[in-house]
Formats: structure tokens, C-alpha cells, sequence
């Protein structure tokens, strides 16, 4: 694989975090539990980072903007989304 092959292939990887930086801290925390834990509803995520729910849902939002999640609704109970990072 040639040089320019492997700058093309690590790029997005690169745009996702890139556009992460420029987010609250909030945001940045919720973005680094998705990449350890893969899959979370929006109450696992506050769990998980002892934010109040308020500021997962402004963090999620966030992150949606800068399209790095990815929701879906969950089979178990459809009034949940389920979160997934997308970088």
C-alpha cells in the first residue's frame, strides 16, 4: 500500500475526532464512553458518565450535528434510541 493509499484510508478517522475537538467537554467525554463501550441508550451514557440527562441529550445532539453518532431505536423498547460512535 502506497503512502497516499494509507493517508486516504486513516482521513476519516482523522475528520471525526477533528470535528469532536471543537465540541464541549461534555460532548468529548459522551464521544470517548461510545468508543469504550460501543452501543448505549441515553441513560446507560449518563450512567456511565455521571452527567445529568439534560446535558447527554445537548452532548448527543452535538455529536449528531457533526454526524460522528449514529441512533437507532432499540428492539427491546422503542421509546429508546441506542447510540453507536461512527469514527
Amino acid at each position: 500500500m502506497s503512502a497516499s493509499e494509507s493517508a486516504v484510508t486513516e482521513e476519516p478517522v482523522e475528520d471525526g475526532w477533528d470535528a469532536v475537538a471543537d465540541l464541549p467537554p461534555s460532548a468529548k467525554l459522551v464521544a470517548k464512553v461510545l468508543e469504550y463501550e460501543e452501543t448505549l441508550s441515553q441513560t446507560e451514557i449518563a450512567e456511565e458518565t455521571m452527567l445529568p440527562p439534560r446535558t447527554v441529550r445537548y452532548a448527543l445532539s452535538r455529536l449528531e450535528e457533526v454526524e460522528v453518532v449514529d441512533s437507532r431505536f432499540s428492539f427491546s423498547d422503542a421509546r429508546k434510541r441506542l447510540y453507536t460512535l461512527s469514527i
